[in-house]
C-alpha cells in the first residue's frame, strides 16, 4: 500500500526544489509587491492540492500496473540516479506527470499528460523554462530514447524502465498487470503488439543510458525481455 502522506511530502520537496529562484531564474522577472523576486510557492495555490489531484489520477480503476506503486518505484529510481541528472527535481516532477493521464485504449496518453503538466505547473509556481522541460521529459517516455547528453531524459527513462530488470517474480507480476490493463485486447493481438514493443526495446543500442543503469540493470532487463518475447512467440503455437 502506497504511503500517501509520504508521496505528498515528496511532491512538495520536488516542487520547492523546482521553484528555487537561485537554480531556476524566471526570465520574466516576476516580483512580489515589495519588489523582491517572487520566492516560488509564496502566493501560489496550495501545492498539496496538486499532489492530491495527481494521486487521485494514479488511483483510477482502469490501472493495474500504472498505479501508485509504479509512481513510487519511479520516484525511488530517480533518487538512485539523481547524481546523473542536470535537474533532479524537474525529473521528479516529470515522474509525477508521466502517466498521470492513462487510458489503455488511447494512444496519446503521454501527450495528454504533458499538456496537463503545462497547465498545472505554472499555476504551482514553476517557471516557463521548468514547465517546458517537464513536458519535454513526459513526451520522451513515448520512445524512451533520449538523445546523447540529455541527462534529465536519461534519468527519467532509466527510472521508468527499471521494472524491466526486476527479479523473476516481480517481472512476472508486472507483465500480468500490463495484460490486465489491456484485457479488452484479444490474445493474438496482444501477443503481436507486446512482442513488437519488446523487439523495439531490444533493438535499442542500450536499454539504459546512465552508468548505473547500464551496470546494474541492463543484463537482467535484456534477459527478462528476451525470455518474455520467447514465451509470447510460443504461446500461440498448437500443442504437439
Amino acid at each position: 500500500m502506497a504511503d500517501l502522506d509520504d508521496l505528498r511530502s515528496r511532491w512538495l520537496r520536488a516542487l520547492r526544489g523546482a521553484t528555487d529562484d537561485s537554480r531556476h531564474p524566471d526570465p520574466a522577472g516576476h516580483r512580489d509587491p515589495a519588489g523582491h523576486p517572487d520566492p516560488g510557492l509564496a502566493g501560489q495555490p496550495d501545492p498539496v492540492r496538486y499532489a492530491d489531484v495527481l494521486l487521485e489520477r494514479w488511483q483510477e480503476p482502469q490501472r493495474r500496473y500504472h498505479t501508485l506503486a509504479h509512481l513510487t518505484a519511479v520516484l525511488d529510481h530517480v533518487d538512485v540516479l539523481a547524481e546523473y541528472a542536470d535537474d533532479p527535481d524537474l525529473v521528479r516532477l516529470a515522474a509525477w506527470f508521466h502517466d498521470a493521464v492513462y487510458a489503455p485504449d488511447r494512444s496519446e496518453n503521454e501527450e495528454r499528460s504533458a499538456r496537463l503538466a503545462e497547465r498545472a505547473l505554472p499555476e504551482a509556481g514553476v517557471s516557463g523554462a521548468g514547465t517546458a522541460e517537464v513536458a519535454r521529459l513526459v513526451r520522451l517516455t513515448v520512445s524512451h530514447d533520449p538523445a546523447p547528453g540529455d541527462r534529465n531524459g536519461e534519468v527519467l527513462c532509466d527510472a521508468d524502465l527499471a521494472i524491466l530488470a526486476a527479479p523473476p517474480a516481480a517481472y512476472a507480476a508486472y507483465t500480468a498487470e500490463v495484460r490486465e490493463e489491456y484485457h479488452f485486447v484479444p490474445n493474438d493481438a496482444f501477443r503481436a503488439g507486446r512482442s513488437a514493443v519488446l523487439r523495439q526495446l531490444l533493438d535499442l543500442p542500450g536499454l539504459f543510458r546512465t552508468p548505473y543503469g547500464r551496470a546494474e540493470w541492463e543484463p537482467t532487463a535484456r534477459y527478462n525481455l528476451t525470455a518474455e518475447l520467447e514465451m509470447l512467440s510460443t504461446a500461440g503455437d498448437p500443442a504437439p
